[in-house]
């Protein structure tokens, strides 16, 4: 895509939400953390009916230590894996008090020494938490860059440095929100609604749907 064409292509997302915010529910940053952690290879509404109860009196690492694995495992068995990530919501509550003073680490290295928290997870937390300009590639983001022509790349980790290297800085901080919310409500992944896509025009997949535009 060329670069006048991604300038355009992210002003108009930005003119149609100048502050995109996470579909996940939270309160704070931990809880933010968990959330995240909670949500691979799940959604994100399900996860947020699962932790509604939670998050209302667990919301520290401390808390989440002391509610315990098993009682954990009840407020999130309808989320996949539950099991799995229990256990890595447990470990990581104990390793920020042991190795954090209680604080969520404001590193990508840190955030990537928890349990369970990949590259993915941390670029979000660091994103929405210490607003820094991170791009978390998840499946939508993967799909809406090389469908679009954006950023093409055959694995998240291409596709993560690809869009680093061309976004335009004023666009940076909300860049990864709307891509998830483009891929999530118009670029979906079997029938992308094109007809009302902001950025029809600049994409290589819709501007081939000339009887969409």
């Amino acid at each position: 895509m060329k670069l006048e064409n991604i300038h355009e292509f992210f002003k108009r997302l930005h003119a149609q939400n100048p502050e995109p915010k996470s579909d996940l529910e939270y309160t704070n940053p931990y809880t933010l953390l968990v959330a995240v952690t909670l949500s691979a290879q799940s959604t994100d509404i399900g996860v947020n009916k699962a932790t509604k109860d939670l998050f209302s009196y667990v919301d520290t690492p401390q808390k989440m230590v002391d509610l315990g694995v098993e009682k954990l495992k009840s407020h999130i068995k309808t989320i996949g894996l539950y099991n799995n990530k229990a256990k890595n919501v447990i470990a990581l509550s104990e390793a920020i008090i042991r190795d954090f003073n209680g604080e969520i680490p404001d590193t990508r290295e840190g955030l990537m020494s928890l349990a369970g928290v990949g590259r993915k997870t941390a670029n979000v937390v660091l994103n929405i938490v210490f607003k820094q300009p991170t791009m978390a590639v998840d499946t939508h983001i993967f799909r809406v860059s090389n469908r679009t022509g954006l950023a093409k790349g055959k694995t998240p980790d291409k596709v993560e440095q690809a869009l680093l290297k061309i976004l335009p800085e004023e666009f940076a901080l909300h860049a990864h929100h709307w891509l998830i919310l483009l891929g999530r409500y118009t670029c979906k992944a079997r029938t992308p609604n094109c007809a009302s896509c902001p950025v029809n025009d600049l994409c290589e997949f819709g501007s081939k749907r000339t009887g969409e535009k």
